[in-house]
């Protein structure tokens, strides 16, 4: 690790490493507060509420969303594992983000919602035939 960037910071989602860099600071939210990582902080573990990520890397402040999860530091490392998270250089390119990726999940819940609906319309169906039959 290079002398101005005395920590790594790890982001990781089920589907991918979001993030992998050195930092010399970061800044999240539990449900207790707010707080700062230093490098020479304590090893720490904190649950995160949904909410901003901010880091400081190569002496420039960055944001990332992330949707809660649980950050580890050990040593030099800290670790963030969350379900869905964005990086962005500020909050209205995160929001533009987030407002995409909503709208992605309400599209996949509606497809999900139609074939629900089919189903339990196929199960009426053939429920009503075998009923006719029997």
């Amino acid at each position: 690790m290079n002398p101005a960037s005395p920590m790594r910071l790890e982001v990781v989602t089920p589907g991918e490493v979001m993030l992998d860099r050195g930092v010399s600071k970061v800044s999240a939210e539990s449900p207790q507060g707010a707080f700062t990582l230093l490098p020479r902080h304590v090893d720490f573990v904190a649950i995160l509420v949904p909410g901003l990520i901010a880091f400081v890397a190569d002496g420039d402040e960055h944001l990332m969303a992330v949707d809660g999860g649980v950050l580890i530091k050990r040593g030099p490392v800290v670790r963030i594992a969350t379900g869905e998270a964005a990086e962005g250089d500020s909050v209205l390119a995160l929001q533009r983000a987030l407002r995409a990726s909503f709208e992605e999940l309400a599209e996949g819940e509606r497809r999900s919602r139609a074939a629900l609906a089919r189903l339990e319309t196929d199960l009426v169906r053939r429920s009503m035939e075998m009923s006719e039959y029997g």
